[in-house]
């Protein structure tokens, strides 16, 4: 045991300042001491989530050590500002009401390719692919999702089939489903 397993634990909110999940790192603006916090990928892990998108409010627990103050547990997350959008090519506008009022869907990523904008996952159970979009994604507090990586999503019928409204990490899902 070090001697930084020994400091308290702060709780702590701030917003993503920038996460970089091939760095494996990025910081967190904390509202609290007005500087930054460290978040290592493993730590957003524990919490259910391979990345962050940039601007999202974030509560963590955190630790001062000699290197500074860093995150060990991710509380919550909460995805940047939006007031509903509009799919491309469709022609309504989905409010955020009208999306927590979808069921969640368990799922798993087929493949998502950031620099395209957009990917397709697979419902457990179902045969069609969901189609993902990159807003979407940001607007859930994603940055980028991996192949095989499971996900819950909320989704809605659109010109061309089904696609995703909401996207939620696995373990943050069964935590608002209890």
């Amino acid at each position: 045991m070090n001697e930084d397993d020994e400091m308290p634990l702060l709780v702590l909110s701030g917003r993503v300042k920038w996460f970089d999940p091939v760095k494996g790192f990025g910081f967190i603006l904390s509202e609290t001491t007005g500087s930054d916090v460290l978040l290592h990928a493993n730590v957003l892990r524990n919490f259910g989530q391979n990345t962050v998108a940039d601007g999202a409010d974030i509560t963590v627990k955190c630790q001062q050590t000699k290197r500074g103050v860093q995150a060990v547990e991710v509380v919550s997350i909460t995805p940047p500002e939006g007031s509903g959008f509009l799919m491309a090519g469709e022609s309504n506008t989905f409010s955020a009401e009208d999306i927590a009022a979808c069921p969640m869907e368990p799922a798993r990523v087929k493949w998502f390719d950031k620099g395209k904008g957009f990917g397709f996952a697979n419902v457990f159970g179902r045969n069609e692919d969901v189609f993902v979009h990159v807003e979407v994604l940001r607007m859930s507090g994603f940055a980028d999702l991996t192949a095989g990586e499971a996900i819950c999503l909320r989704i809605i019928e659109g010109k061309r089939g089904r696609m995703a409204a909401q996207v939620l990490a696995w373990d943050s899902a069964l935590r608002e489903a209890k």
